[in-house]
């Protein structure tokens, strides 16, 4: 079988652009095996890789293992993913699909929060859970994704059920369906792509929010991640190689999710561009 030169030319072009799309992920993997003495040089890979800054970064101290530390992040993005997902569906349902005064008064009112820039809510909303009692726990981390999710999200998953069919919804109607069973049986797994979506950006948004993590949280042993990579740098040095190591770890729950959930992730993206 002959391959065309143009054929040729774009799986070359393709694979150049592929290594150079990985080229910072290859340097970090190099930089994460190297002596400290080793970080100005301008190398690629080290000459004898150092394989203990992994075992050190994951041991970090007598008290605490990396591993707490995810697990504590693991445990909170269930928690945020489930909230964000379910209640971002509900309140797309109500809006898509309900009929209740000022409807669109209170659609445009979530769509305007979207301009609404994070930094002006960020001091009522730490003096609220501060007067609370709920700073330095995970609670402002977790509560505000049961509440809706996000408008973003609201707004992406109104803009895919008002593309379904509404003859599906009063066919259930004839089957005796109630508002729930129509959420639950019909819209639920029709919008599934949508929802996975949903649930990939909640996820990842979450894990690299160091700003409310570090807001929020005090006390080493509800850190997360994000917080106890912070942990290798003080004043004295920088543990470049536990660093750079414990880092590169913290992408992987990430790549993984969105490696396996990828089909749904550009589907979703893709019909809910058509949708609406």
């Amino acid at each position: 079988m002959t391959i065309r030169p143009s054929r040729l030319l774009q799986h070359l072009f393709m694979i150049a652009f592929s290594l150079l799309m990985l080229y910072p992920v290859i340097w970090w993997l190099g930089a994460s095996l190297k002596e400290t003495a080793e970080m100005s040089l301008p190398t690629l890979w080290p000459s004898s890789p150092r394989w203990e800054n992994y075992s050190e970064g994951w041991r970090f101290s007598s008290e605490f293992t990396f591993g707490h530390f995810f697990a504590n992040t693991l445990l909170m993005e269930v928690a945020n993913v489930a909230g964000g997902v379910l209640t971002a569906a509900l309140v797309a349902f109500g809006f898509a699909r309900l009929h209740f005064p000022l409807r669109g008064f209170w659609f445009s009112i979530m769509l305007l929060t979207l301009m609404l820039p994070g930094q002006v809510t960020i001091v009522p909303q730490y003096i609220l859970y501060n007067n609370i009692g709920w700073v330095d726990s995970y609670v402002p981390l977790i509560l505000p994704h049961f509440f809706g999710g996000g408008a973003f999200f609201i707004f992406l998953l109104v803009q895919f059920i008002r593309g379904l069919p509404r003859d599906l919804d009063d066919a259930a109607k004839i089957d005796g369906a109630s508002v729930y069973g129509i959420f639950g049986r019909i819209i639920l797994p029709l919008i599934k792509p949508a929802l996975v979506t949903v649930a990939i950006f909640t996820f990842i948004w979450s894990w690299d929010d160091f700003f409310a993590q570090v807001l929020y949280l005090s006390s080493v042993e509800k850190f997360t991640v994000g917080l106890a990579l912070r942990m290798f740098i003080d004043q004295f040095e920088i543990k470049w190689g536990q660093l750079l190591a414990m880092s590169l770890l913290s992408v992987i729950p990430s790549a993984v999710i969105f490696f396996f959930a990828q089909k749904h992730f550009v589907e979703g993206i893709a019909t809910t561009g058509m949708k609406g």
